[in-house]
Formats: structure tokens, C-alpha cells, sequence
């Protein structure tokens, strides 16, 4: 798919502030919009790291805070964005444990390249995403908020 037709469609923009016009932000796919939505992005991405273990973990902990945080402040844009910062630490984590330089694809072919020796740091990296970010996702009061938010705003 060409970025110009991705881009037609993509439901975020940069110039919108989202915790002003909360309404404007759809759930999405995955980790959509992650490093567009603002002021959240600014918010969380300076915490984002997973270089080994011990920086994931610190890492993991600081976004997971900030989720129970706009949870409390009954921010569900804030949260979910936490959410998809905690499920993108475990794919890109998990990505530089497969691909070395986190290269996935062939630049000059575009296809995937194959699995090199795993790294454990980033698999143990990846690990500590993962645990925050399934534990994210099953917070009760989550869960509600994003029924009904997809029930209000699609």
C-alpha cells in the first residue's frame, strides 16, 4: 500500500489536540496513531525505552503509571495511547530480538528478512512490555471505558 493512500485514510493528524477534542481519536488497530497523538505522545514517548532488561523494566513501569494516572483522571484517550506504548515496547522489542538493527525487511527487495540469533535481552526486553501491557488491557475500568468509547465514537 502507498503511504499517499495510507495517509488518506489515516483517522489521526498531528495538528489536533486530543486531550482538547477527545471526540476526533478512534481506537484503531493496534498501535495506530502512536506517534502522532498529541499532547500524549509528548507525554509518554520520552519514558519509551528497551535497550536491555533493566531499562525495559523502568520503562514499562513509568508508561503503566502514567495509564493508571489518565485512568484516574478518567482520560481514556491518555490511557489507551499508554496501552499502545506498552504493546509497541514488546513488538519493537521483540523485532530487534529477531532482526539485528531491527530490520525487518530488505530495503532493495522489501522482503523480510530471516531470523538471526536471537538477542536475549531484547526477548527479556520484550517480556516486560508484554506483561504491562496484557496487565493494561485487562484493567477493569479500562475495558469499560473502551466498550464505551468505541460504543460512542467508534
Amino acid at each position: 500500500m502507498h503511504w499517499e493512500l495510507k495517509k488518506s485514510t489515516y483517522p489521526w493528524s498531528s495538528t489536533i489536540d486530543y486531550r482538547k477534542n477527545p471526540e476526533k481519536y478512534q481506537v484503531g488497530k493496534g498501535e495506530q496513531g502512536v506517534l502522532i497523538c498529541e499532547p500524549y505522545k509528548s507525554e509518554i514517548l520520552p519514558h519509551w525505552r528497551f535497550k536491555n532488561p533493566e531499562i525495559a523494566e523502568k520503562s514499562a513501569k513509568e508508561i503503566f503509571n502514567l495509564f493508571k494516572k489518565y485512568l484516574n483522571r478518567k482520560d481514556f484517550v491518555g490511557a489507551d495511547m499508554a496501552r499502545k506504548y506498552l504493546q509497541m515496547g514488546y513488538t519493537r522489542a521483540r523485532r530487534y530480538a529477531n532482526h539485528k538493527g531491527g530490520k525487518k525487511y530488505d530495503p532493495l527487495l522489501g522482503t523480510e528478512l530471516p531470523l538471526n540469533v536471537k538477542d536475549p535481552d531484547k526477548e527479556e526486553s520484550a517480556r516486560l512490555f508484554y506483561r504491562m501491557w496484557k496487565k493494561a488491557e485487562s484493567d477493569f475500568l479500562y475495558s469499560k471505558m473502551k466498550r464505551s468509547w468505541k460504543e460512542r465514537y467508534g
